[in-house]
């Protein structure tokens, strides 16, 4: 019989996400908040190519790789050491990571990545492991994780990582406007907190209106329906966020808002044409640093 022979390489394409609503109820008492997290895949990847490694290597190329950690604590990196560890076996591998999600904007790159090296580990060392094994992987790796190896349209509940697909209707079309540098999203959460604080944080629940809107594919509606808790305390640590804002929807999006717990702000059009419009206003506008299109929904994490 012959053995089977091991891949000298796996690629691994991941999306980024956008969350269409966010709704966050009061701290729980494990410091998470509950959410109603509706997640939404657009067509900004990376891609994680795993090889075979006599250690733990991590490097990176592309968009704003100098701000991400190319060591252990990258999260790419405690997904290869978990699979490793359930499985019983050393986490030798080089992960090399090509981005073009935007770091640290509110878009799930590093969550993406996360899936991504689970699922190119798992191809490359033959673990065999389940779709729900990977799930519950992504699930101990953070909040984000799971939807990147979902991808489409999915509703999170819990803090994010208990996940029901949504059904989507059509393609939508986005702009993405990328601030200068980060925001920590523990200190989002903390403001959040901050502003809430002595009022009644009602439990987050997914809108019918925004569910709907999704499977009829109707933008308009959508736009109607978007919504983010975060956002007001996104704009608080990062006043200048309102400007950006103000510039797309002045440009002719449907709607704008904070994706996620930002910085990058995202931009609903009406179709291709209209969000190549926005783009360019956006670009002259000088209130961001660079600005990207794409459409949704996009696969999820997907073997090359």
């Amino acid at each position: 019989m012959t053995a089977p022979t091991t891949p000298d390489a796996v690629t691994v394409r991941v999306p980024a996400k956008v969350n269409v609503q966010l709704a966050v109820g009061a701290a729980r008492p494990d410091g998470f908040h509950g959410l109603a997290n509706v997640f939404l895949a657009v067509g900004l990847h990376d891609e994680v190519t795993a090889t075979p490694s006599d250690t733990l290597r991590i490097t990176a190329e592309g968009h704003d790789v100098d701000q991400i950690p190319l060591d252990r604590t990258n999260l790419a990196a405690r997904a290869a050491e978990l699979l490793a560890a359930r499985y019983g076996i050393e986490p030798h591998v080089h992960l090399h990571i090509t981005k073009d999600i935007p770091v640290a904007g509110g878009m799930a790159g590093g969550s993406a990545d996360a899936a991504g090296a689970l699922v190119a580990c798992d191809a490359l060392w033959s673990t065999g492991a389940s779709r729900a094994e990977l799930l519950a992987l992504c699930a101990e790796l953070g909040s984000d994780v799971p939807f990147g190896l979902v991808g489409g349209a999915a509703l999170g509940r819990g803090r994010g990582e208990l996940l029901n697909p949504l059904t989507v209707g059509g393609t939508f079309h986005w702009v993405f406007a990328v601030a200068d540098g980060g925001l920590s999203t523990p200190a989002v959460y903390r403001e959040f907190d901050r502003l809430t604080e002595g009022t009644e944080v009602p439990e987050p629940e997914a809108a019918p209106e925004l569910l709907a809107a999704l499977e009829s594919g109707d933008a308009t509606a959508l736009a109607a329906a978007l919504a983010n808790d975060l956002q007001p305390a996104a704009l608080s640590l990062r006043p200048s966020l309102a400007a950006t804002l103000d510039a797309g929807t002045a440009a002719g999006a449907l709607a704008a808002l904070v994706s996620g717990s930002g910085p990058t702000t995202a931009f609903l059009a009406k179709n291709a044409e209209a969000a190549r419009q926005v783009a360019a206003a956006l670009s002259a506008s000088g209130t961001c640093r660079q600005v990207r299109v794409a459409d949704s929904p996009a696969p999820g994490a997907t073997l090359l």
